[in-house]
């Protein structure tokens, strides 16, 4: 943080991070069920009962493994504990007050914080701005929409570039042919590590950060056009496996999620839900649906969602780009209604997460002015109080080039919300 920010800036900060509570070098850190996201799961998609039944043994056996590991610690492990965590590391800093910078789960982390503290808040910045009236359980549906929007949005980038990568110009037969791998791979996995479920989990990043486009679309045609899996295996294990820090991630990630807000406990109103949403967007509806399944059966009750409304704060400044998968562009908009005096920054067409300090020079702008003195933009009585363009889309390396950049890629935007 402090090395992207201009040196003039970052010069009157104290730039500080933490682990929240569970995590990394917080004890206890959570690892309810290592393992879990080893290769080969089963198929997300539900067609059949005994596939149902097996992803529900999953869900059901990590819940149980939670509270049998870490009972005494999962009803403090929420998002209002990490905000009183948060003013704790104020208090032992001997700040009277703080600047705040959050992307994505820390956009809501710091919300709450601004609810529970308002005369401790100095400056406020949230970019890829959580929802916070659809915490959590709705929020994860909608994610799947827009997830789906972007994943096309890949496919039909793919379809630009059929001289790179021989997939095709049409957007839906390309669609089609991507279909068609992953019904493959859920018959015979690749290397023995990429079933239909492990494809998603490769795939997904690039709904993060269009970045990962041209090394997902070389393992793509590798794959349809030649029959060579290696560059697919490579993919998964760069961009979609989950080592033991992210076994503590999503262990964590569920204790906040499920004690944060109400979640269904009866599998039907699940199934029913996911369904629809999955008709319409079938990319990740069902392996959404599964990476939050825990919480059906979670062993704590769940509390109730903060009213993040404040009109106590000084002027909050917000980044949103309209096309973020993770973090719908509807948050970024709720949330600018919430805290008065906000001001919202829009990366017009972009669909990126975490879209501050990373090469849009317009967004960055907004970012130094405000933290070196509290600038804001004027705002121009609509939902977008200033609007940036968002940056190119990338251009297809050679294979050379994605292979080798492609061991070396390390993940983006992943930063604690996800579908």
């Amino acid at each position: 943080m402090a090395s992207s920010l201009p040196k003039e800036v970052a010069a009157q900060y104290d730039v500080i991070g933490f682990d929240p509570r569970g995590v990394g070098e917080s004890e206890p850190a959570l690892d309810c069920r290592p393992g879990h996201f080893g290769a080969v799961r089963p198929d997300s998609l539900p067609a059949t009962p005994a596939v149902e039944r097996a992803n529900l043994a999953r869900a059901r056996s990590f819940a149980e493994g939670c509270g049998r590991k870490h009972a005494r610690v999962l009803p403090y492990i929420d998002t209002v504990s990490a905000a009183h965590d948060l003013e704790a590391v104020r208090r032992a800093l001997g700040a009277p007050r703080i600047s705040y910078f959050g992307y994505s789960y820390g956009t809501y982390l710091g919300a709450v914080y601004a609810k529970l503290y308002p005369d401790r808040v100095r400056r406020l910045v949230l970019d890829s701005v959580v929802d916070p009236t659809g915490v959590w359980y709705e929020a994860n549906l909608r994610q799947d929409l827009a997830f789906n929007d972007r994943h096309r949005a890949f496919l039909a980038w793919v379809a630009r570039h059929h001289a790179a990568y021989g997939l095709g110009t049409d957007p839906e037969r390309v669609e089609a042919a991507w279909y068609r791998m992953r019904a493959a791979l859920a018959k015979r996995p690749a290397g023995g590590k990429v079933g239909a479920a492990e494809l998603e989990d490769t795939y997904l990043p690039g709904g993060y950060y269009n970045g990962y486009w041209p090394y997902l679309a070389e393992a793509f045609s590798a794959y349809v056009n030649d029959a060579d899996s290696g560059p697919l295996v490579e993919a998964y294990e760069n961009f979609g496996a989950v080592d033991a820090s992210g076994d503590n991630g999503y262990s964590v990630y569920t204790a906040v999620e499920c004690r944060d807000a109400g979640w269904p406990r009866d599998w039907d109103d699940w199934r029913e839900d996911n369904w629809e949403t999955y008709a319409k967007a079938p990319f990740l509806t069902w392996n959404n649906a599964w990476y939050n399944a825990p919480c059906a059966f979670w062993p704590v009750p769940s509390r109730r969602p903060v009213d993040v409304a404040n009109d106590a704060l000084p002027p909050a400044l917000l980044f949103q780009a309209t096309h973020d998968a993770a973090t719908p562009y509807e948050g970024g908009v709720s949330v600018h209604r919430l805290l008065r005096g906000s001001r919202l920054v829009v990366e017009e067409g972009g669909g990126n997460h975490g879209i501050t300090l990373s090469g849009n020079a317009c967004l960055d702008r907004h970012l130094a002015a405000y933290l070196a003195d509290g600038t804001l933009p004027r705002g121009g009585g609509g939902e977008a109080d200033a609007v940036c363009a968002a940056l190119p889309a990338p251009e297809p390396l050679t294979s050379k080039a994605a292979a080798a950049s492609s061991r070396g890629a390390t993940l983006h935007g992943l930063l604690g919300f996800r579908g």
